[in-house]
């Protein structure tokens, strides 16, 4: 007898959807998009619940790779594990995930409830390494993916660290100069009662605007942050964002390479581990974290169901550079897609790694116009007036 169902499961696409509840022996005949909540609706627990380190799974999944490699049965292997993880968010999933594995449930569909610390892509790696029974080298392609991005990260905040400090030091400065200093040569000025050239009304201006209402700055700040924030968290506002970020002077190219690199990588995984070709499409593009780039692939994924070549469809979306281009079409050609894309993410991590060692010498120049810009101002405006009543003393 047939049993009709209706429930709800957490997914990327209606693909991967569908695919879930398959996994879980049940044949989908209709599957509806969810409503969202509202762009201003914050959940104060996601909030204050940090995400778990990279590194953290990482080992978690070298670890479990050696065990299974080993032969130690699975259950037995996510129990001692369960037990001696340091990380509180992984462990609770851990043990969730457990309980799931004595139920009956696979690992895959046992950490697709816990989307939170399980991506997609990582569970669509366990579902392929357990369904060709590989699941020792699914863990080891996904613990050699992580390193790398471990590594990108590392090299961006190296690269962060000097303008960073540049930019904290220019911000103390002004606040120092408004709140104590330029107040003293105001009064000062106003004693002697003389004419102030431009450059120093300026100055005072900002100065008694900063300190009369810095309120109301701090206040617009935040009220800033806030609606900037409930902008990137609409659909429409986050596409834009993402768009946006990859035209940005100096930094843009650099993003996009990486985000370049990370496709490849991640779809030269997916790929390489068997997974059909739209999901790995569908999955590499969500793996992107940039709304603009996977509304692209996600266009390049419904072509390539209605029968265009991946190289037509790279090449009308757009994004893609030549060499990306090139190696899609000899790997379509070759039926080496995955071998040549890994090629494309080493080219694309070489060049990030220069790109981001160049970045602090790029930066430094407009950096140094900016403190020049506020010497030169600060300058004229102090020194001016001084040499006008010594003018007048002179006189």
């Amino acid at each position: 007898m047939v049993q009709k169902a209706v429930g709800e499961v957490e997914a990327a696409t209606q693909e991967l959807a569908a695919e879930a509840v398959m996994n879980k022996g049940v044949i989908p005949t209709s599957i509806t998009a969810g409503k969202q909540g509202s762009a201003l609706s914050i959940d104060l627990k996601d909030i204050f619940t940090p995400s778990v380190p990279l590194e953290v799974l990482v080992i978690f999944c070298r670890q479990l790779y050696s065990l299974t490699k080993a032969g130690v049965p699975l259950l037995r292997s996510m129990k001692g594990l369960t037990q001696n993880c340091a990380n509180k968010q992984l462990k609770e999933a851990l043990e969730e995930v457990t309980n799931e594995l004595t139920n009956g449930r696979s690992l895959s569909g046992a950490m697709q409830l816990h989307s939170k610390v399980f991506s997609p892509l990582f569970v669509s790696m366990i579902s392929v390494g357990e369904n060709t029974g590989r699941l020792d080298q699914a863990l080891m392609q996904l613990a050699g993916y992580y390193e790398q991005e471990v590594e990108t990260r590392k090299r961006i905040k190296t690269a962060m660290r000097y303008p960073t400090f540049v930019i904290s030091f220019i911000l103390v400065a002004l606040f120092i100069l408004n709140i104590k200093v330029i107040p003293q040569f105001s009064s000062m000025f106003s004693r002697f009662g003389v004419d102030l050239p431009l450059p120093t009304q300026i100055l005072i201006g900002m100065s008694n605007f900063f300190v009369n209402y810095w309120a109301v700055m701090v206040g617009c700040i935040v009220g800033g942050m806030f609606a900037f924030r409930a902008w990137i968290q609409t659909a429409r506002g986050r596409e834009k964002w993402d768009r946006m970020r990859l035209r940005f002077p100096i930094v843009g190219d650099v993003v996009n390479r990486a985000q370049l690199s990370r496709f490849s990588r991640t779809f030269a995984l997916m790929l390489k581990a068997g997974v059909p070709l739209n999901q790995s499409l569908a999955l590499s593009a969500e793996a992107l974290d940039n709304k603009y780039l996977e509304g692209k692939l996600l266009e390049m994924k419904a072509s390539i169901e209605a029968g265009s070549t991946v190289s037509s469809t790279a090449i009308n979306s757009q994004i893609f550079t030549p060499l990306v281009i090139q190696m899609i079409s000899v790997g379509e050609e070759t039926g080496r897609i995955d071998e040549l894309l890994l090629e494309v993410a080493d080219f694309y991590d070489r060049e990030v790694d220069y790109d981001l060692k160049t970045l602090t010498a790029r930066i430094e120049p407009i950096l140094l116009v900016i403190v020049a810009g506020m010497v030169l101002i600060l300058a004229l405006g102090i020194f001016l007036p001084m040499w006008g009543m010594l003018d007048a003393i002179k006189g």
